[in-house]
């Protein structure tokens, strides 16, 4: 590659993230600007992706868009083994005569979605919000031991259930208010 600024367009779809073995991102619509500036052996790369993908959502299991905008920079360059323990330098050796980035755009999408995936609240499959509201009701008749925290969760609520508190903290409290 010659010295100066060089630059890339890429697009990405749903087979890139099938070849890459992606079990989370069922679809995508992402551009991808790869800007190289070659200067004294070094290789300043910085990605710049934006678009969309779709995951299921975690409550619901229905698609959910997901809006992408990330950036990440790496410096490369050559040496005599391949040495990738900085986030900044990326070494690769000389007898490589190409840098495969397709690992470093998967990478920066991965990183840029949330543990967590869900419609925002309200916006989920109702039939299937409907089916969990049943199954707990069903569950509390039968006494059945459900971890209502998670079921809260699952279903978006907020409210947080009275918890007992240990009495060395009320103790604390009242010491507290005295003062």
């Amino acid at each position: 590659m010659t010295l100066g600024i060089h630059e890339f367009e890429y697009h990405l779809d749903k087979q890139f993230f099938k070849n890459m073995e992606s079990s989370d991102i069922h679809d995508a619509d992402l551009n991808v600007k790869l800007s190289i500036n070659h200067k004294n052996d070094v290789y300043d790369m910085t990605f710049v992706i934006s678009g969309e993908i779709v995951l299921l959502c975690d409550r619901c299991l229905d698609d959910l868009q997901f809006p992408i905008e990330s950036d990440y920079h790496i410096a490369v360059e050559y040496g005599e083994d391949y040495s990738d323990d900085s986030d900044e330098l990326l070494i690769i050796p000389e007898s490589d005569n190409y840098l495969n980035v397709a690992y470093m755009i998967y990478d920066t999408v991965s990183l840029a979605i949330p543990i967590k995936h869900v419609h925002p609240q309200g916006q989920c499959n109702k039939a299937m919000s409907a089916m969990l509201k049943k199954h707990r009701a069903i569950a509390a008749n039968d006494e059945a031991e459900i971890d209502d925290d998670l079921i809260d969760e699952i279903e978006g609520a907020d409210s947080v259930e009275n918890e007992e508190i240990d009495p060395r903290w009320s103790e604390l409290k009242k010491f507290k208010d005295n003062n």
